[in-house]
Parts: C-alpha cells; sequence; structure tokens
C-alpha cells in the first residue's frame, strides 16, 4: 500500500539525505554495493585498443573509413573476410601491426 503525504513527510523528516548520499558513494568506491559494473567492448573495439592506434589510424590501416569502422564497432555491420582476419591479428598479436605501421 503506498505510503500518505503524511506519512512520507514523517519518514523523510527523520532521515539523513547528506549522510545517506556519502555512506552510497563510499561503498560505489570500495565495490560494496554486491553490483559489478562490467563494460562489453566489441572484439573490433578490443582489437583497436590493443594495437594503440585511434579509429583513424586503425581504419586506415584496414583500409575503410572510419565511419565503416565505426559501424563494425557500434555492430550496425560486420567487418569481410579481409578485414576479419586483418582484426583477428590485431586483437592476437598488436605487435606486427605496430611492425606494419612502423615500416
Amino acid at each position: 500500500m503506498p505510503m500518505t503525504e503524511k506519512e512520507l513527510k514523517k519518514r523523510d523528516a527523520q532521515r539523513d539525505l547528506g549522510a545517506e548520499l556519502l555512506e552510497s558513494v563510499t561503498q560505489m568506491k570500495s565495490g560494496r554495493t554486491g553490483r559489478i559494473h562490467k563494460v562489453e567492448v566489441s572484439p573490433i573495439v578490443s582489437a583497436r585498443m590493443k594495437s594503440g592506434l585511434s579509429q583513424a589510424g586503425f581504419a586506415k590501416l584496414l583500409g575503410v573509413s572510419v565511419r565503416t569502422l565505426q559501424d563494425w564497432e557500434q555492430g550496425r555491420r560486420q567487418p569481410s573476410g579481409a578485414a576479419k582476419t586483418l582484426i583477428a591479428i590485431a586483437e592476437r598479436r598488436p605487435d606486427i601491426l605496430k611492425e606494419i605501421i612502423a615500416s
């Protein structure tokens, strides 16, 4: 049963919102919230990050536009066979890509 306006005011008058907020922030910083926050990263983003390249640099290396790379990273489109192979190499052996870029 929902609380009446009078009951809500009585409850709120007894609360220390500042202390509650501080406790919440403390729990979040310490990881005691009981929640695990994970960000899903696509394999394409992971490969690009491992290579140390920007979107523009990675797109240039793959021979595609930045827009195409963004579409792949967001899952709106899928890379072709050749691009998939290069992305797999970037994921597993980013040192090889760095060697290619350096030459």
